[in-house]
């Protein structure tokens, strides 16, 4: 506040207005000061930059003498009581200069000057702190916000790692278990396995650093996705993917549709003799639609939807949109949003 770099602009124009209300109140003339209106100006001028440059001046001693972060108000304390006195030099200076000097008052017609100027030096200080103590909290607050705002986002990117790091494993040790088998039998699929399987990891190493990615890359990789499924499972599994191309430069969170493919079959029977169906579509509102007939397995304990839980924390942490759930008695639906980048 003090060391504004406009502060000499102020101090003329808060000088002008001052002046100007003595004018129209008739000040000079009630008290009988008889004093030209220029030495007048001069004078609220003088009163008003000694007032101002003495703040500026002290406040660094100040501020290394006093301010902590648990000694602020204190600080703020110390600071006006001695800018009491800086604007009581300053009065006492102004009144001594164009009183006794320019127009050689005597004591007795300097002392309602004096007394004046006094009381306009101690009305200029507290404004000029009231000013500064407001800045000084917005400052104090802005900080504090910029702080907690970036140790939210440290705290989002942690969870978010947090939450992907669930992905992989279960993935990884389905399709070996899958790979193997194929090998032992000698299929000549195998080949093609490994590169859908490389396709699919590929993307998840890739991806696992983004927050977001765009609808058409997770629909690339969602493709090879499915081939693996569907020879772990034959028949017994199929997935539909319907997404008009205006829809493929949104954006999801990275590999949700893996996890909510893997949702499914973890909790649905999935066999020749009852198939499980997938159905992956846009409904027209923003929002992608995975929807999958119910059917379900029998598990031993409480499921604890684990990939379910991580796919909303990661679109809370992210967006603060909901991720919605439907349930009915045959089908099981989930409503991604979608996202699209400011």
């Amino acid at each position: 506040m003090f060391s504004h770099r406009y502060r000499y602009l102020f101090m003329v124009l808060l000088s002008l207005y001052t002046f100007m209300n003595t004018v129209l109140c008739s000040v000079y003339y009630y008290f009988q000061i008889d004093i030209e209106w220029y030495y007048a100006l001069l004078t609220i001028l003088t009163v008003t930059f000694l007032t101002w440059e003495g703040n500026r001046m002290i406040k660094p001693w100040f501020k290394k003498k006093f301010l902590t972060p648990k000694t602020k108000i204190r600080f703020l304390g110390f600071f006006f009581l001695a800018g009491n006195i800086v604007a009581l030099v300053a009065a006492c200076i102004a009144v001594f200069l164009f009183g006794s000097i320019i127009h050689e008052y005597t004591w007795e017609q300097n002392l309602n000057p004096l007394k004046l100027n006094i009381i306009y030096g101690s009305l200029i200080n507290l404004f000029l702190h009231l000013l500064n103590a407001i800045l000084f909290f917005f400052r104090e607050y802005r900080r504090h916000w910029k702080e907690a705002e970036e140790l939210r986002q440290s705290s989002t990117q942690a969870q978010i790692q947090l939450v992907k790091s669930q992905i992989n494993p279960h993935f990884l040790f389905n399709n070996l278990n899958v790979l193997s088998g194929m090998v032992i039998k000698d299929n000549p699929e195998a080949n093609q396995f490994i590169e859908e399987f490389s396709k699919v990891y590929r993307y998840i190493l890739n991806n696992q650093e983004k927050e977001i990615v765009e609808l058409r890359s997770e629909l690339e990789f969602i493709q090879p996705y499915i081939f693996l499924l569907q020879k772990r499972f034959d028949n017994g599994l199929t997935v539909k993917v319907n997404i008009p191309d205006h829809y493929k430069s949104w954006h999801i969170v990275p590999a949700a549709l893996q996890m909510l493919i893997e949702n499914a079959i973890k909790h649905n029977v999935v066999s020749r003799s009852k198939p499980l169906y997938i159905d992956i579509y846009t409904n027209g509102n923003q929002t992608l639609v995975v929807k999958n007939n119910l059917q379900p397995r029998m598990m031993v304990g409480a499921s604890t939807r684990i990939g379910l839980q991580n796919i909303r924390k990661r679109y809370e942490l992210i967006s603060g949109r909901d991720v919605i759930v439907k349930k009915t008695a045959r089908e099981f639906e989930v409503v991604l949003p979608l996202l699209q980048l400011n």
